[in-house]
Parts: structure tokens; sequence; C-alpha cells
């Protein structure tokens, strides 16, 4: 356990911040989630909706800091190219 005061101060941030990263993470794997059993269950609409609201999650949580600002567009094209695959 640390003693110094700025020290133990950097601990509790970083348990908050951490908290608030585990959120975020937690809620986009339920929106991934919700995206990937609408296209299979061939719910295009839904799952059309389900993309927008992904995409603009992920660009969250990247401009956060959360992921990557790569990753996060790496996952936004990979769900619209299943979608487009859904489709045709």
């Amino acid at each position: 356990m640390a003693n110094i005061k700025s020290a133990k101060k950097r601990i509790i941030v970083i348990a908050k911040k951490t908290a608030a990263n585990r959120r975020v993470k937690s809620h986009l794997k339920a929106i991934l989630k919700n995206f990937e059993s609408a296209v299979a269950a061939g719910e295009l609409d839904t799952a059309r909706e389900k993309l927008v609201l992904a995409e603009k999650r992920l660009y969250q949580a990247a401009a956060k800091g959360t992921i990557h600002k790569n990753a996060a567009s790496r996952k936004v094209s990979r769900l619209a190219k299943r979608l487009k695959r859904a489709e045709a």
C-alpha cells in the first residue's frame, strides 16, 4: 500500500478510471452482441439501426481513450462488412 499522499490519490483516480472504462467496454460488448443477433436473425432493418448506434458508441469510446482510434475504425468496418454480406 502506498504511503505518499499523491500515490494514494493516484490509486483512487486509477480505480475510478478503470471502473468507467469497464462500464464503457461492457456497454460496447452488449451493443455489438445485439447487432450480431439481429444479423443472425435476418432482421436487417434492426441491424442497420444497431450498426449506427454501435458506430457512434465505438467512436465515442475511442475519443475518450477507452479503446484505440484504429481499433474502433476496424470494428466499425467489420460490422459494416458483415451487414453488407447479410444483405447480399
